[in-house]
């Protein structure tokens, strides 16, 4: 056997064995860049899916809003610190909307729901039609404003910090089937602590899993629930599957 060929034969033997390698594992899925026609106008949103995405099989989903303005910018970072690893290493789909020509989602922004969220159940299949709802700072606000006024089409609200935005009791009834998770740094400046504790006891005495969570040593933008620890955040999803009245 000629040296020329041997090399030859030995890279063959090495490219099929990398393609073996590659087919066996399981795929790593990008998130997708996309924009919806919505309520008259154009959304723009991201979608992150599991590792190994099969299109034929349904999913847990989160529909998660950014802090701030709630631009991409926040949804991306949003996304990145709390969200994405957890997500495709679980088996979740997550989908984070900006808001539509800057209009928040807990002020004007709310008009593309529930529109927005059927066109998502039409591309994907979600397990049981029905999706959490997350969100840091103003994308927690957000989280409960849409679910009050969309219950049917969710399982739990986590705000990290976030609470009802003017709670009126219809509101809060409307979300009476829902599990709450609510956290909040210890240093937080901001007047978060007293109405989400309020907010958390009323659902609690109404036989609802509510959790108030302070983080100690933490400020407004929670480390705690960030990269490795974004794991307690699923672990709320979780704990929803299962029933959310006590």
């Amino acid at each position: 056997m000629s040296e020329q060929f041997a090399r030859g034969r030995t890279f063959l033997i090495a490219a099929l064995a990398a393609c073996v390698v590659f087919a066996a594992s399981p795929l790593r899925a990008e998130i997708l860049d996309k924009t919806k026609k919505v309520a008259g106008t154009t959304v723009h949103y991201k979608v992150v899916l599991p590792n190994g995405y099969d299109p034929m099989k349904a999913y847990p989903a989160i529909l998660v809003f950014g802090g701030g303005p709630q631009t991409m910018n926040t949804v991306d970072s949003t996304l990145t610190r709390n969200f994405r690893t957890e997500a495709e290493n679980r088996g979740y789909i997550v989908v984070g909307p900006a808001a539509p020509n800057g209009d928040l989602f807990f002020e004007e922004g709310a008009r593309i729901f529930p529109e927005f969220l059927k066109q998502i159940l039409s591309d994907y299949k979600i397990q049981d039609g029905k999706f959490h709802i997350a969100g840091p700072s103003n994308g927690g606000i957000a989280a409960f404003h849409v679910a009050a006024a969309n219950p049917q089409y969710f399982l739990s609200v986590t705000a990290f910090p976030g609470y009802m935005w003017q709670p009126a009791t219809a509101k809060l009834q409307a979300i009476a089937n829902l599990c709450v998770f609510m956290y909040v740094g210890e240093l937080d400046e901001y007047m978060w602590h007293g109405e989400m504790k309020q907010e958390a006891e009323y659902r609690r005495s109404k036989g609802t899993v509510a959790r108030y969570t302070v983080e100690k040593g933490q400020p407004h933008r929670l480390d705690t629930l960030a990269g490795a620890s974004a794991a307690r955040l699923f672990d709320g999803f979780e704990e929803a599957r299962k029933g959310c009245r006590k």
